[in-house]
C-alpha cells in the first residue's frame, strides 16, 4: 500500500481550495491538492467566469443603445454564435490544463480522484481506475470541496431533467421557452442571460414574496419590474408540485394555485447544498452532507486536535467565490504560523491576518443582471436585527451628472445604511448600470469603519457616477 506525506492535504482543486494550498506552500509548507473534476472548480467553468462571459456581450449593447449618437451606430441583434464561443474560451473549454500548469508552477503537487477522510490526518484517493493512494498530512487536512445546486422534492423534476447553474451557463443554443425555479442571483443573471441569447419566453417561479429575498426590499422590486418590461413572467409566493413531461415533448409544471405552465426546459436555482456527502466526515465525528461549521481560523470546531479545516461554499459563511478566495488566503497562513509557532488553537484577535472577520460584517456582490445589482455590508432590516441603531439614506442615482453622461435616461438607485451611534456606513445597496464598478469603495468604508466625518473629505471625482457618494453624504445631513 502506498502512502505519502506532507504538511498540508487539500480536499478540493477549485479556486478555494487553490488558495489554501498556496499560501500554504508560501508559508514554508508541502502541500497536495485532490481533485475528482476539473482543476479550477465551479467558478472557472460552470458558474463566476463563463455566466459573465454570457452576459458582457448584452451589457455592452445594451450600453451603446443608451447613449445618443452609439444607439444610430448600433443596427444588428447579438451574435449569439460568436457570444457562446467566447464564452466558451474564457471557460478554456473545460479543459483545465492551464491550472494544472499553474499548480506545478506554485509547487503544489495534484492527484486526481475520490478524497475521503481515513482518519486523523489521513486521506484516501480512489483515481477513476479504483487505484487508492493513501497521503498522511503532519499538520492539517482542508476540505474545499465547495457547493452544488439543490435540487426540491417535487414529483417529476428529477425525471425531466432539469438544467442546473452548469448546464445553464454551458448551453450550446437557447430553448424557446425557459422556467426558471428560484429568485436569487442565479436566477435572475440566468433570466437576462438567456433572455438576451434569443429565449422566447421566460417564467421565473419564487416561493417567496420577491426576488432577491435577502437584499433590500427596493431592490427585488427593482428587478421585477425590469423583468416584466422585458417580457420576463414573474411569478412569486408560488411553488411547483408536479413536472411531467408530454407526449409531443413539452414539459407541464403544475403550480401551487393548481395553474398550468409550459416550458422546453426548467432550470433549478432554488439553492445550494455542501458537497461533503462522500468524504468521510464520519470519521472526524461530522456528519456526511452537512455544513462544516468553523472558527473564524477556518478550523472546523468540534474535532479533537484541531487538524480539520474547511473554507469556501462548504463552511456555509458566504457562498461567493471571492469570499471563498479570501477564506483561503486566511486558512494556509493559519495553518502555516500554525506549524511553525505551536500557536493555540483559540481564536486570532479580530482584523488579523489570521482570522476571517469579513464574511460575517462587509460580505460585497455583485448581480451582473438587468439592472445591475451590487451590495456590502448589512440591510437596513439586518442591522435592526442586530440591535443597531440605523438610519437608511436613499438616493436616485440617475440624477447624478455623471450618471446622466454614462446614459441617456440612466435609472438607478442607492441606499447607505448608518450605524447613528458609531456614525459609520455599515451597508450600501446599489442597482443601476455598471454599479458594480462602484461597490469597492463602499467595500473600504464598510471594512475600514471609516468615520461618516472622515468620509466627507473623499471627494469624489467629478463627472463620475461616484458622485453619488457627496449626494449619499449631502443627504445624511452633511
Amino acid at each position: 500500500m502506498e502512502t505519502r506525506e506532507y504538511d498540508v492535504i487539500v480536499i478540493g482543486a477549485g479556486s478555494t481550495g487553490e488558495n489554501v494550498a498556496d499560501r500554504a506552500v508560501k508559508g514554508g509548507l508541502t502541500a497536495v491538492i485532490i481533485e475528482s473534476e476539473l482543476v479550477g472548480g465551479e467558478c472557472s467553468y460552470w458558474a463566476c467566469v463563463p455566466s459573465k462571459a454570457l452576459l458582457r456581450p448584452g451589457q455592452a449593447l445594451a450600453a451603446a443603445r443608451n447613449v445618443g449618437g452609439s444607439r444610430e451606430a448600433v443596427t444588428g441583434k447579438l451574435d449569439v454564435t460568436a457570444v457562446l464561443n467566447r464564452r466558451d474560451s474564457f471557460a478554456s473549454n473545460w479543459s483545465d490544463s492551464g491550472q494544472v500548469k499553474w499548480l506545478k508552477n506554485a509547487q503544489i503537487d495534484l492527484l486526481r480522484g475520490q478524497g475521503r477522510i481515513v482518519g486523523e490526518r489521513r486521506v484516501s484517493v480512489t483515481d477513476k481506475a479504483g487505484t487508492i493512494i493513501h497521503i498522511q498530512a503532519r499538520h492539517a487536512v482542508a476540505i474545499a470541496t465547495g457547493s452544488r445546486p439543490a435540487i426540491p422534492d417535487v414529483p417529476g423534476l428529477t425525471e425531466a431533467r432539469p438544467w442546473t447553474s452548469r448546464e445553464a451557463v454551458s448551453a450550446k443554443s437557447a430553448p424557446r421557452r425557459l422556467l426558471i425555479l428560484g429568485g436569487g442571483v442565479v436566477a435572475c443573471e440566468m433570466a437576462t442571460a438567456w433572455k438576451q441569447l434569443g429565449t422566447e419566453e421566460i417564467t421565473v417561479i419564487q416561493r417567496g414574496p420577491r426576488l432577491i429575498p435577502h437584499w433590500e426590499p427596493f431592490a427585488g422590486e427593482w428587478m421585477r419590474t425590469s423583468f416584466e418590461q422585458k417580457g420576463i413572467s414573474v411569478l412569486t409566493e408560488t411553488t411547483v408540485k408536479q413536472v411531467e413531461r408530454q407526449s409531443q415533448g413539452d414539459l407541464r409544471l403544475t403550480l401551487s394555485n393548481e395553474q398550468s405552465v409550459f416550458a422546453d426546459q426548467v432550470l433549478v436555482a432554488a439553492g445550494r447544498r455542501p458537497r461533503t456527502e462522500d468524504i468521510g466526515l464520519e470519521t472526524a465525528g461530522g456528519k456526511p452532507g452537512s455544513w462544516l461549521e468553523v472558527d473564524d481560523s477556518m478550523r472546523v470546531k468540534g474535532v479533537a486536535g484541531g487538524w480539520l479545516y474547511a473554507a469556501g461554499d462548504v463552511n456555509g459563511r458566504a457562498l461567493l467565490t471571492h469570499m471563498g478566495k479570501y477564506q483561503g488566503r486566511v486558512c494556509g497562513d493559519v495553518i502555516a504560523a500554525r506549524a511553525k509557532s505551536g500557536m493555540e488553537a483559540t481564536a486570532p484577535e479580530a482584523w488579523s491576518p489570521y482570522s476571517a472577520t469579513a464574511d460575517g460584517r462587509a460580505v460585497p456582490q455583485v448581480i451582473f443582471s438587468d439592472p445591475e445589482l451590487a451590495s456590502v455590508g448589512l440591510t437596513e432590516a439586518q442591522a435592526k436585527a442586530r440591535g443597531m441603531s440605523v438610519r437608511s439614506v436613499d438616493y436616485e442615482i440617475g440624477r447624478v451628472t455623471g450618471a446622466s453622461l454614462y446614459a441617456d435616461s440612466y435609472r438607478g438607485h442607492a441606499r447607505m445604511v448608518v450605524d447613528q451611534e458609531q456614525n459609520i456606513i455599515v451597508g450600501m445597496t446599489l442597482i443601476g448600470p455598471a454599479v458594480g464598478e462602484l461597490i469597492h469603495a463602499a467595500t473600504i468604508a464598510v471594512v475600514g469603519a471609516v468615520p461618516i466625518s472622515r468620509l466627507w473629505h473623499a471627494v469624489p471625482a467629478y463627472p463620475t457616477i461616484s458622485e453619488v457618494w457627496l449626494r449619499l453624504l449631502e443627504t445624511l445631513g452633511l
